[in-house]
């Protein structure tokens, strides 16, 4: 048994709309820089990377990289801010299922790291060509930021609020 933590659902808010702010940068600013010999450069951002590789007909990558920097964090935020408005209000709605989608935001939230991951290995893939090199950029940052930050948001948040509506009845 753990002691309940002070604050919790004040710090969880402050993480989550800290990760929210910091997703438009992440999502604005370029992920990467590619430069190729005798064609020149460009830079990406994440939504650009995933055009990229549609249009390169890597249609798996490009799924994993949408599915990993846009659906899985916007959904992160969705679910946060839903059990942390029910919590707030001490609601005896679908505690179970409440319940559930916290253990889901605690098991996905390792593996949103998978978009800094693939600028990584990118970067260290083309590295070994002599005729190109890739450079993460400053989105990047601001993107494992956000993950940082929603994950930090679901451990502030004590999952024991969600069956603290029970005592109201």
């Amino acid at each position: 048994m753990h002691r309940r933590q002070p604050n919790s659902i004040a710090r969880s808010w402050a993480l989550l709309l800290a990760a929210v702010v910091f997703y438009i940068p992440a999502n604005v600013l370029p992920v990467m820089y590619r430069h190729t010999m005798g064609i020149g450069g460009s830079e990406s951002t994440v939504i650009g990377g995933v055009i990229e590789f549609w249009e390169m007909q890597s249609y798996g990558i490009a799924l994993v990289i949408f599915v990993a920097s846009v659906v899985v964090p916007c959904t992160k935020f969705i679910v946060l801010g839903l059990l942390l408005v029910t919590a707030q209000r001490r609601s005896t709605w679908a505690m179970q299922e409440r319940a559930r989608l916290y253990r889901l935001v605690e098991v996905i939230g390792y593996w949103s790291m998978l978009d800094v991951m693939v600028v990584a290995v990118i970067a260290a893939l083309v590295k070994f060509q002599a005729l190109s090199f890739v450079e993460p950029r400053i989105g990047i940052l601001f993107f494992g930021a956000v993950v940082i930050l929603t994950m930090l948001s679901s451990m502030q948040f004590d999952p024991r609020l969600i069956w603290d509506g029970q005592d109201n009845e």
